[in-house]
């Protein structure tokens, strides 16, 4: 599914414009300790985090994840969202909780 499927149907907000919304989702990954997320999430992945600094973009550059969901309403840094449209990477906001996420997140990838 890509990441514009994706978003619409789990009704998140996407925060990067168009750019990004082709990428394929295969799974989601949620952490938030870089180093881990590194070491342990994989290409096509939708990475679910609270941080908003703009070192996401380069791991989700680095690891090939389309997009980056924030949970909770949480807002995010003007840079990071402009070194995310200039990478490709859409970034998406939901009022849900990391757990609704993933759990509705495995209902529509499976």
């Amino acid at each position: 599914m890509n990441v514009k499927e994706f978003a619409e149907k789990l009704d998140m907000v996407i925060l990067t414009g168009e750019k990004g919304l082709q990428g394929e989702i295969s799974k989601v990954y949620a952490c938030d300790l870089l180093s881990w997320v590194m070491s342990h999430a994989t290409k096509n992945d939708a990475w679910v985090t609270v941080l908003t600094h703009v070192n996401i973009v380069a791991v989700a550059v680095l690891l090939e994840i389309p997009c980056i969901i924030l949970p909770e309403d949480i807002d995010i840094e003007e840079i990071t969202l402009k070194k995310a449209m200039e990478n490709d990477i859409a970034i998406l906001k939901t009022h849900m909780d990391t757990y609704e996420i993933c759990w509705r997140a495995h209902e529509i990838l499976h």
